[in-house]
């Protein structure tokens, strides 16, 4: 583990805290709050409890013998977090936030929500703790997600479609912290991925780095030894920070975070961050994203609502500049196929974000050895995403 980021949230030169002179307080006191709860027993028992009782932690670390078979390179193995409680790693974190919001004697949770999953854990943790519950989605999102649309529906939450901008996460995120400034008083804003100013990206990545935690130990005890590789897809990147914390000490590990390479980076239809982007500020923080040359934040696209969006998490920016962790990118279409691989060689769905990271190690597995091993992050499972495939015309 690092001890970054410092005391002012910088990650190197990225990271930090742009916003109205209205949520600095608000910031200050979440950032105190987790500070005192992170090593506090009481906390500590009561979140491990729910993740262990409530979410179903820890998750498998399932050998994927026949992809394995069908890709003829290294040995793989999927951390199972489609499994969670919600079908998503997103639980781990708003878990966590919940807790927090309580102890800040807050009775009111707003969140964005690109592909729907973050917006489903939200609201069925306000549900499980009896806090009103508003979630923001862009009216392109609500269409391509309705099945987490209605979920979060059922579970008490209102869940309010943005139609200014792109009409996607980014914009989701513009409405959610419209509303955090006006009802600072009584509400906490739990936002979904390791971006945003200090402490988000801090907080979230430790939140979710159960994951790494758990997979460190259980390739110990599958295979006597740490992996050679590791793979996530990579949005605003908790699911990946989270996988990747825990061994980030040990050089030898690889590490790569797989982008929305959308209909290819020549397109400008993509979600490339590290591929295209410059530094800059968004949502609160300062990292890579994707702007013209005046600043303006650019569209992007992806088949994938969960990695439709203009910037990358603080943190990842540095491990990219520092050489610790690879970038790259799956299309569309590669992430369609990979989606159907993994369905028809082990009878798991993924999400169409995990199936980026499915479709980059298919891309790069015969450069692997049968005695290497690899873990690939599968962060959601692909119900949600059902219609989506079927109107993208590619089962056979």
């Amino acid at each position: 583990m690092t001890s970054l980021p410092n005391k002012k949230g910088r990650f190197g030169p990225y990271g930090g805290r742009y916003v109205p002179e209205t949520l600095m307080s608000a910031l200050v006191e979440l950032e105190a709050a987790y500070l005192s709860s992170k090593e506090n027993p009481k906390f500590k028992r009561e979140l491990a409890n729910a993740l262990k009782n409530y979410v179903g932690r820890p998750t498998p670390l399932y050998f994927a013998k026949r992809l394995t078979e069908a890709l003829r390179g290294p040995k793989i193995y999927l951390k199972r977090e489609d499994l969670c409680h919600t079908g998503a790693h997103k639980i781990n974190n708003t878990m966590g936030q919940v807790l927090l919001t309580r102890q800040m004697g807050k009775k009111r949770v707003i969140a964005e929500t690109g592909a729907g999953q973050h917006g489903v854990a939200v609201a069925t943790v306000a549900a499980k703790f009896n806090l009103e519950c508003k979630i923001y989605m862009g009216e392109v999102d609500k269409t391509r997600q309705k099945p987490n649309v209605t979920r979060m529906e059922h579970l008490g939450a209102e869940v309010v479609g943005v139609s200014e901008g792109s009409k996607t996460l980014k914009d989701a995120i513009n409405a959610a912290m419209r509303d955090w400034t006006t009802n600072v008083a009584n509400t906490h804003y739990i936002l979904g991925s390791v971006l945003g100013p200090h402490p988000y990206p801090m907080m979230i990545r430790d939140f979710q780095s159960v994951i790494g935690l758990e997979a460190h130990q259980q390739i110990l005890k599958a295979e006597g030894r740490l992996p050679d590789c590791l793979i996530a897809c990579v949005g605003g990147g908790s699911n990946a920070i989270g996988l990747f914390h825990p061994f980030l000490s040990n050089k030898s590990i690889r590490m790569i975070g797989v982008e929305a390479g959308g209909m290819g980076i020549a397109s400008g239809k993509h979600a490339a961050r590290m591929a295209t982007g410059s530094i800059g500020v968004l949502h609160g923080t300062m990292t890579t994203l994707l702007q013209d040359p005046h600043g303006q934040i650019q569209e992007t696209h992806s088949v994938s609502a969960g990695l439709d969006y203009a910037a990358i998490g603080p943190e990842h920016s540095y491990y990219r500049d520092k050489k610790r962790i690879e970038y790259s990118h799956a299309t569309d279409e590669a992430a369609l196929r990979a989606f159907r691989l993994l369905a028809r060689t082990e009878g798991i769905l993924p999400a169409l974000e995990s199936s980026h990271a499915i479709a980059y190690l298919m891309e790069i597995a015969s450069s692997f050895d049968s005695r290497q091993i690899v873990i690939l992050n599968l962060s959601g499972r692909g119900d949600k995403d059902i219609d989506q495939i079927t109107s993208e015309e590619v089962l056979d």
